[in-house]
């Protein structure tokens, strides 16, 4: 079983093999602020690593480029440079904005990339240990609007019509470079492989004399065993929520996880997990389900197809769970089996 969001060492279980048949390997590396880890069925140990190698330079490359926090990103670039004129960007960059584009749609600005400036914000108020000051907070949520991206369907470029936009892909580009490391694996003849990227997993093909990938989803607070069990085939989960990541500031608990529409951080306990068929969808409606109202929420996810989600909020009479119809159904056929 492979437990979401679980860092492991770098271990390589299993040699080469004079039987041809495919063994299991791991392999561990960090980039995106998390450890990804890649688990991969190969026939030989030289073989597996090499492949790993290969899929951890394209994490890599992906990191380079959708950074929020490194200078010289391609994503930071674009905020320098396309203040009310197009830029070119690459196909990652693409697909990740016009990704997070539907997904800002879908949940009415729930999820939105240009919440950068009030991030900016909440992450030195973590560090400061004090709230944001309120007239910078507001004067930050007013350019946050998914709508002052402008994408350029026909030529691939990008436009910020205001000054000051700041994008940030934190809650999406984990999923794409989880989706494309997969997508690697897969090229190079190992599809029965899974990624893993502190939440995010995408699942190939099953393992050898398996029907599917079993995960663990991660529970609603740290150090508690998981509550949900997994299994995948050709799709992808992500959990989001607080357990790790949390300030407490003025006595009350704030997420790492700031809603768009008003510019306050998440506060609460709270975990959403996300079933679908990539794990950039999965990973984007995770967030946006955090913050959306649960009914609204789900009313929202019921537009995108095949997508399912279980969300647990810390509520006055004990913490609750809710189910989407989707979800419900999964369970049904065993695709997911609650205490697993």
């Amino acid at each position: 079983m492979v437990r979401v969001a679980a860092i492991a060492v770098l271990t390589v279980l299993g040699a080469s093999s004079a039987s041809g048949k495919p063994m299991r390997f791991e392999f561990d590396h960090p980039a995106m602020g998390t450890r990804f880890r890649i688990v991969l069925h190969a026939e030989t140990d030289s073989a597996a690593a090499e492949s790993a190698r290969a899929a951890f330079a394209r994490i890599d490359g992906l990191d380079a480029a959708l950074s929020d926090y490194r200078e010289d990103s391609e994503l930071l670039r674009v905020c320098r440079e396309a203040v009310g004129r197009s830029v070119p960007v690459s196909e990652d960059l693409w697909r990740v904005l016009v990704c997070a584009r539907q997904v800002s749609e879908l949940s009415g600005g729930a999820f939105d990339i240009s919440v950068g400036p009030v991030v900016r914000l909440w992450r030195q108020a973590r560090m400061l240990k004090e709230l944001p000051d309120p007239h910078r907070l507001d004067e930050a949520r007013r350019l946050v609007s998914y709508r002052l991206v402008d994408l350029d369907v026909r030529r691939h470029r990008v436009r910020l019509l205001q000054r000051g936009v700041r994008l940030d892909l934190g809650g999406i580009a984990k999923g794409y470079a989880v989706d494309e490391a997969l997508r690697l694996l897969s090229d190079l003849g190992l599809a029965r492989s899974l990624v893993d990227a502190g939440g995010n997993v995408v699942a190939g093909d099953a393992p050898p004399g398996e029907s599917y990938w079993r995960v663990a989803v991660a529970p609603l607070r740290s150090g508690d065993a998981p509550g949900h069990q997994v299994r995948l085939r050709r799709a992808a989960v992500a959990t989001s929520g607080d357990a790790w990541q949390f300030a407490i500031l003025d006595g009350q608990r704030y997420s790492h996880i700031v809603d768009p529409r008003t510019g306050m951080a998440l506060s609460g306990r709270r975990s959403t997990t996300v079933v679908a068929h990539d794990g950039m969808t999965a990973d984007a409606w995770a967030t946006a389900l955090n913050v959306l109202d649960v009914s609204e929420g789900f009313a929202a996810l019921e537009n995108v197809p095949g997508a399912a989600a279980l969300t647990t909020r810390e509520e006055p009479s004990g913490d609750r769970s809710y189910a989407s119809r989707r979800w419900c159904q999964l369970v049904r056929s065993g695709t997911i089996t609650p205490g697993g």
